[in-house]
């Protein structure tokens, strides 16, 4: 119980933070709803290590509550704005509940949340600032080359970080193919749907390679 509860209080104090800055400073919605994506979403990465499946299907279920209440009353301006799209919000506290379903490991579970928390921010971040002149348009959405690449690297240094922790076997072609694979999720999901695709196909890819 202290530790789901500690659990809770560190994801509400990381909002409570971002909902801070974006009342309070000059800094853009977007900038602070990445900051919570990626810190909550690394946070989260690692509650199989000291929460059990059912409570993070529990946890994942109050914070869909929390990120519904707060869509329609307005609340976290710094996860999301009046005119933006917020099926990614409400994706990304599904897809935490919806993984602890299907994950056959606590290290799967870590992989396929990392990959969304940071692979996807980093992508975010690093086609912002340098995908101007390599940026493409996929299902009339704008991407980058940078932060694309950026996400496919990012996949494959969490690969390594999964095999060594778990020590999984996978032949030297899966450090190619599966980080493409969840690169290409990236790529082609929109609107938020993203926030699921991508830990879904990872988890799923990890879990038929055992």
């Amino acid at each position: 119980m202290l530790w789901t509860l500690l659990a809770v209080i560190v994801v509400f104090c990381i909002l409570a933070l971002a909902e801070y800055l974006a009342r309070t400073t000059a800094i853009h919605a977007e900038l602070t709803r990445k900051f919570v994506h990626m810190t909550v979403g690394s946070f989260v990465a690692f509650w199989p290590f000291f929460l059990s499946w059912g409570i993070i299907e529990a946890v994942s279920i109050l914070f869909l509550i929390v990120v519904l209440v707060s869509i329609r009353l307005n609340i976290f301006r710094s996860i999301h704005a009046v005119q933006r799209n917020n099926t990614g919000e409400v994706l990304f506290a599904m897809s935490i509940g919806g993984l602890a379903l299907i994950s056959s490991s606590k290290w799967i579970f870590m992989a396929a949340m990392l990959n969304l928390a940071i692979g996807d921010g980093a992508a975010a971040i690093v086609g912002t600032l340098w995908g101007d002149s390599n940026s493409y348009k996929l299902f009339k959405h704008t991407k980058s080359i940078a932060g694309t690449a950026a996400f496919f690297v990012c996949s494959v240094l969490i690969l390594i970080a999964y095999v060594a922790g778990s020590h999984a076997h996978l032949n030297f072609f899966a450090y190619i193919w599966m980080p493409l694979l969840a690169t290409v999720a990236e790529n082609a999901a929109i609107n938020g749907t993203d926030n699921v695709a991508v830990p879904v196909i990872v988890a799923l890819t990890l879990s038929s390679s055992l």
